[in-house]
């Protein structure tokens, strides 16, 4: 993993998790080209995970062996703990990103909105979820709730989604990841001088 002091270097962090629930090895690149190859034995994960790589421009590698046979709960979960993990490190000590971001995306019927804060204050809001059937892909729609919670958290930034509407839960779920993506490539963009506090320092 390289630390970055507000340069132009590329931001990358490899994380390993192994417990007796899980087997994951990330491999994340946030100045990369969108490329991804996302197994987590959950294909309808596998398919959001690389929408948000491909939106946000992240080189993404994420190798999952979970406890599928109870369901995808502790994976998704688990990948969102080391995607946050490895997020944090990469992003390092924040020089000269943006911070703030927004996204709104619509997919057909439904429209979602994210916006997001990479304060070191992790905290997520997460509304509209009544909107989505109760099982989506044969998993319960709470797992995507946790997804976001761990990733935020272990990532440290604030993050608030809301699922303004829609009739089908695989598109409100679609716009949320291509709108967190998006968020994300902006937030991270190096545009500014120092660190973008008027403290001075950012939490981490």
């Amino acid at each position: 993993m390289t630390e970055h002091q507000g340069d132009t270097s590329v931001r990358s962090a490899v994380v390993e998790r192994k417990t007796a629930e899980t087997d994951i090895r990330l491999e994340l690149t946030l100045d990369g080209t969108g490329k991804t190859d996302v197994k987590t034995g959950f294909g309808f994960a596998d398919h959001m995970l690389t929408l948000l790589g491909y939106w946000a421009e992240f080189d993404l590698v994420i190798a999952c062996n979970g406890d599928m046979y109870i369901d995808a709960h502790h994976s998704i979960e688990d990948v969102g703990l080391c995607l946050g993990e490895a997020f944090a490190r990469a992003l390092g000590n924040k020089a000269g990103i943006e911070r703030v971001a927004d996204a709104r995306v619509p997919m057909d019927e439904a429209l979602t909105s994210v916006v997001l804060d990479l304060s070191g204050r992790p905290y997520v809001v997460y509304q509209g979820d009544d909107v989505l059937p109760p099982v989506i892909a044969g998993e319960e729609k709470d797992l995507w709730r946790e997804f976001f919670k761990s990733f935020a958290y272990k990532g440290g930034f604030n993050l608030h989604i809301h699922l303004e509407y829609g009739q089908n839960g695989h598109h409100m779920l679609e716009a949320a990841f291509k709108a967190l993506g998006l968020a994300l490539r902006r937030a991270i963009s190096r545009r500014r001088r120092g660190v973008p506090s008027t403290k001075g320092s950012l939490d981490t």
